[in-house]
């Protein structure tokens, strides 16, 4: 059974934006993970949702989309996100972020808390816990190994150019002083219905993290996946995690109706 999908370049300020659209219903936004694509959700949802629209954009500097400018920050990536639901006409919106994208989404949702009405944040944190910042720090070109080099130059259309200024651009962020910062007073003005996603082994963020966000955003709900490490959503998981986060989405229970459960 065919699906409509389209592949489209969107104007957002002062860069243009490329974005996957596939299926019918109400929208609901997909944001990658750092260093991934739009295409990496095709590894979740092989077909569209039922019932949605889902817009998967290249974020910033990722995929197809360029970065514009020297400067590399969740508040601007949330920016862009906000820019192309307006230009999409999508005044409100359910959402699914990876990591990179969970962390733009508590952006999105604290700067604008009427246009998210439902997400699923996965390995999302507050802020960078010391091991993370680390990991970013060893996050050089040189560094890389052959595989990651290949697959990176698969997913960015910009060619070795991009993936080298998106590895240092993505390295930077642990420098970028407030912009990954929120507090209990912040996470408190999400009105969202949340769902956080976190692998129990996650060796960037420590659960820690997770519960924290669970505790500092009204009505949260929490899904521990056990052994899980960082983005612990792909794999044999996958059939799962889209199975739980569209019932959420879709404004049923999580995880079988556990506020914080393993499954």
């Amino acid at each position: 059974m065919s699906e409509s999908a389209s592949n489209q370049t969107v104007r957002v300020g002062e860069m243009d934006l490329h974005v996957e659209i596939r299926g019918e219903g109400e929208p609901l936004l997909l944001l990658h993970g750092a260093s991934g694509a739009a295409v990496n959700w095709r590894l979740i949802f092989p077909e569209a949702p039922a019932g949605f629209r889902s817009i998967a954009p290249d974020l910033r500097g990722h995929g197809r989309s360029a970065n514009p400018r020297p400067d590399f920050t969740f508040a601007q990536l949330a920016r862009d996100v906000l820019g192309l639901l307006d230009v999409l006409g999508v005044e409100r919106c359910r959402a699914i972020g990876l990591s990179l994208g969970a962390k733009t989404l508590l952006h999105v949702a604290t700067e604008q808390p009427e246009r998210v009405e439902a997400m699923v944040l996965v390995s999302a944190a507050p802020r960078f816990p010391p091991q993370a910042r680390e990991a970013m720090d060893a996050l050089t070109p040189e560094s890389r190994s052959e595989e990651e080099w290949r697959q990176m130059r698969l997913w960015h259309a910009g060619g070795d150019a991009q993936i080298r200024k998106l590895w240092s651009s993505l390295r930077a962020l642990k420098d970028h002083k407030g912009d990954l910062e929120f507090t209990p007073a912040k996470l408190a003005t999400i009105v969202a219905r949340t769902l956080i996603v976190h692998g129990d082994r996650d060796p960037l963020y420590p659960l820690e993290l997770a519960i924290e966000l669970f505790q500092g955003i009204p009505g949260a709900s929490l899904w521990v996946v056990p052994e899980g490490g960082h983005g612990p959503v792909f794999g044999t998981t996958a059939p799962q995690f889209a199975e739980v986060a569209l019932r959420f989405l879709r404004g049923g229970r999580a995880a079988d109706g556990r506020r914080a459960s393993e499954a």
